[in-house]
């Protein structure tokens, strides 16, 4: 439980230290997706989104995952923060994809990660978990693979208009 104290507090402190330099402006997003972490898991949560350029976003969120460990039921909280990166110039149409750089914890494993993001919109990570504690009695560890939907609020608000 320590590790994960510290190293929530770690990033907290990169990411306010980066926020404080300059102005950004905030995108709320629901997250909806699928986990597998040695078994499935539903995710269901949100993320905030900070944007300055289109270069480089910084994005946290929390969610839920759920699934079925050794037959019961469980949930497991979980933090992340990614870095989305591109770096190409005269893009007419926006960047459509970004190189993702992140980590997720929860309170049974911490697991660095890197993949692709579309638009920022759908995502696909992978990465391995370091093991915190135990789950039903199974250890969270290992290849760690992440297909999320992350949904703007802006696009649900102007969709029940």
């Amino acid at each position: 439980m320590m590790n994960f104290r510290f190293a929530i507090t770690i990033l907290s402190v990169f990411f306010l230290s980066i926020f404080t330099k300059a102005q950004y402006t905030v995108h709320k997003m629901l997250t909806v997706g699928y986990t597998y972490q040695n078994q499935s898991f539903g995710e269901l949560g949100g993320k905030l989104l900070f944007l300055k350029n289109d270069d480089v976003i910084y994005r946290l969120g929390a969610s839920a995952l759920m699934g079925s460990t050794h037959s019961e039921f469980a949930i497991m909280p979980k933090l992340q923060a990614d870095v989305l990166l591109n770096f190409q110039k005269d893009v007419d149409f926006y960047h459509s994809y970004y190189f993702l750089i992140g980590a997720e914890g929860t309170n049974k494993y911490v697991a660095p990660k890197i993949g692709v993001t579309l638009f920022g919109i759908l995502d696909l990570t992978g990465g391995y978990a370091f093991p915190i504690g135990n789950l039903n009695g199974k250890e969270m560890k290992g290849l760690n693979v992440n297909f999320t939907l992350n949904i703007p609020t802006v696009f649900i608000h102007d969709m029940f208009k």
